[in-house]
């Protein structure tokens, strides 16, 4: 029996800060390889040639502000032909901007408060700092911390607006499909990238779950980033679902492993689905 072809998209050289996206996807290909026929190729290139594949995985591919145009017709082309693409393109989290992280503050999930340049600022809780950025952004590209006497000076309506936290640490919870696979923290705030593993209670968990049931992603590795408030509770920090940086060189090797294995099951699922 033939075995299926795998497109893996992925910009190897984008020099990604405190991570190493070409390792990573060296790694990750070389065991997909035990189960599948597989090619890499930039993101650029994906339109061109994924006609050509069972399917389409996109991995460390950037920022997509880098090559817009080109991602825009990915997108149109395999909606258009029926591509399967993992992740699937229903994600309505960082896949589609940071609007949901507006439409999450309005509908009281547990998230950073954020809003509007233009509308909303005066519901935010009061802070002496507040992060800027925009709407369409991606890895801290175009990110400013401003006081809040700037705050009134502001005068681009692409950008959303939260309050400063001086949270404990930043942690991360990965899934395959909706199944929790492991998580990670960031034990010192100024250092995003160090990560070391963490072992989520029942209540992170949950945290965590509820986000990845409200996106709409049935197919897919969602990440969800959060940070621990100073009153203890975890507040949504991102939902990345379109090609969320895995961080596998901090895991060891058996949890490695079985993140593998189990992204090896979903893609098979993903592949033999109707």
């Amino acid at each position: 029996m033939p075995r299926a072809r795998l497109l893996y998209v992925t910009d190897l050289a984008y020099p990604a800060r405190g991570r190493h996206y070409c390792d990573e996807d060296i790694e990750l290909t070389s065991r997909l390889r035990a189960d599948f026929d597989l090619a890499l190729c930039h993101p650029r290139d994906a339109t061109a040639l994924m006609d050509a594949f069972d399917a389409v995985v996109v991995r460390n591919s950037g920022p997509v502000l880098a090559y817009r145009d080109a991602y825009d017709a990915f997108r149109a082309h395999a909606l258009r032909t029926g591509a399967r693409v993992y992740n699937q393109l229903t994600g309505r989290a960082d896949m589609a901007g940071k609007q949901y992280l507006l439409d999450l503050t309005a509908a009281g999930f547990p998230v950073i408060p954020t809003a509007d340049r233009a509308a909303g600022l005066e519901l935010l809780p009061r802070a002496e700092r507040y992060v800027v950025k925009p709407k369409l952004g991606a890895d801290s590209i175009g990110l400013r911390i401003v006081t809040a006497g700037e705050l009134p000076g502001l005068t681009d309506d692409g950008v959303l607006v939260q309050p400063h936290i001086d949270f404990a640490y930043e942690v991360s919870f990965y899934f395959v499909d909706h199944d929790f696979q492991y998580a990670l923290y960031a034990p010192d705030p100024e250092r995003r990238w160090a990560l070391q593993p963490y072992e989520p209670t029942g209540a992170d968990l949950d945290f965590a779950r509820r986000f990845i049931e409200w996106n709409t992603v049935g197919h897919g590795i969602q990440r969800v980033d959060a940070c621990r408030a100073p009153g203890g509770g975890l507040l949504l920090v991102e939902l990345e679902d379109l090609n969320p940086y895995l961080s596998l060189d901090a895991l060891p090797a058996d949890r490695r492993d079985a993140f593998v294995d189990a992204l090896k099951a979903a893609l098979h699922r993903f592949l033999d689905a109707d």
